[in-house]
């Protein structure tokens, strides 16, 4: 595909789907339930960390770990009760259960405690660290300084191992970029938009291939630098932004046609 023909693909497919509708069938869905900074860092943390699998289901038990935390997540994390933690022993979402679900919630308390909320975290960590890949490092280390269960170690990729971390970066895209558009809330505003790296999964990766994007065959950390280069050559200032386009492409059948 010539470079034109491409970049009029990714802005077409871009346009379709960074759009209001997007929300009520992704896990963005659950952060926008809120209006508060912190509970739309909170819960969309944990619904990104859920993001593995069908779509539906992911929506559907992101809003239902909502309604175990009193659809109130800032104020759940802050404050619940050692009965109210108890009683998120009976989520499961796949692999990811209840237990994993309160050592998060301890977690998340500690970074509210220690730094303010995820959000001061991160942008706090970006200005000292300069770049995403530490700031990743940086906050697995820092998460899971909390007591907890090794079993829930899974549910956090490890940068420093080489993962993509594509469950991450998409939580990154949803508070930091900004747009028009409304679908990302572009509340992090000390980190830039540039310095953000696509969420890489086994679609956008087979869509990346395809479209020339991505050459390396693994779906790792050197795979998604690979491809978000490739996308800052069409948009340096926004390249995450193209995650929809990809995402679109799938959706409609490019790889089928």
């Amino acid at each position: 595909m010539e470079r034109d023909e491409l970049r009029e693909l990714l802005e077409r497919l871009h346009d379709k789907y960074n759009r209001e509708e997007f929300i009520a069938h992704d896990p963005i869905a659950v952060p926008h339930r809120y209006a508060e900074r912190h509970d739309r860092e909170i819960a969309g943390f944990l619904a990104a960390t859920i993001a593995w699998g069908n779509r539906k289901a992911i929506v559907r038990n992101g809003l239902r770990m909502m309604q175990y935390m009193d659809d109130a997540p800032a104020d759940f994390v802050r404050h619940a009760s050692e009965r109210e933690l108890a009683l998120l022993d009976a989520y499961v979402h796949r692999t990811f259960n209840g237990r994993d679900l309160r050592d998060f919630v301890l977690a998340l308390r500690r970074m509210e405690e220690l730094y303010g909320g995820l959000g001061a975290f991160f942008e706090s960590r970006y200005e000292a660290l300069g770049t995403i890949p530490a700031v990743l490092s940086a906050f697995r280390r820092e998460f899971f300084a909390a007591q907890h269960a090794p079993h829930c170690e899974k549910h956090l990729s490890a940068i420093d191992r080489g993962a993509a971390c594509k469950r991450l970066c998409m939580f990154l895209r949803w508070m930091v970029r900004r747009d028009a558009r409304g679908v990302d809330f572009g509340a992090w505003r000390r980190i830039p938009m540039s310095a953000l790296y696509l969420p890489l999964d086994l679609h956008a990766g087979e869509m990346g291939r395809a479209l020339g994007l991505l050459v390396r065959r693994r779906n790792d950390w050197r795979a998604v630098e690979e491809i978000t280069a490739a996308l800052r050559t069409f948009d340096p200032d926004d390249p995450v932004r193209y995650d929809f386009a990809l995402f679109g492409a799938g959706m409609d059948g490019y790889l089928d046609n």
